[in-house]
């Protein structure tokens, strides 16, 4: 009995595959052989494609507020990674102290 290997697939295959779904100028079962492809693979990733395409067209105002919560978020790891580093020379110079007081 052979083993089943799981094959991972980039997004612009998937979406090359969705694309041509959505097009049907070939059934899911041409596709499925072209691209050696399990049926109910090509419509999953189909549904998920449709279901997220929306995404792509919200209004320029939520685009601005998700690019104001990244650039909040990179900047808070940002702090945090600074005070980690203040941190731990703090730790550093505090141990080195005690023990040139020993």
């Amino acid at each position: 009995m052979g083993k089943n290997i799981k094959r991972k697939h980039s997004p612009e295959f998937k979406t090359k595959v969705c694309l041509e779904s959505i097009k049907e100028r070939l059934t899911i079962s041409e596709i499925s052989k072209k691209y050696n492809l399990h049926p109910t693979q090509i419509k999953t990733w189909k549904k998920d494609f449709l279901e997220c395409a929306p995404e792509l067209f919200k209004t320029d105002k939520k685009r601005e507020e998700n690019k104001d919560q990244e650039s909040l978020i990179k900047t808070l790891y940002a702090e945090i990674g600074e005070q980690k580093v203040s941190l731990d020379f703090l730790k550093k110079n505090f141990t080195l102290a005690n023990k040139n007081e020993n």
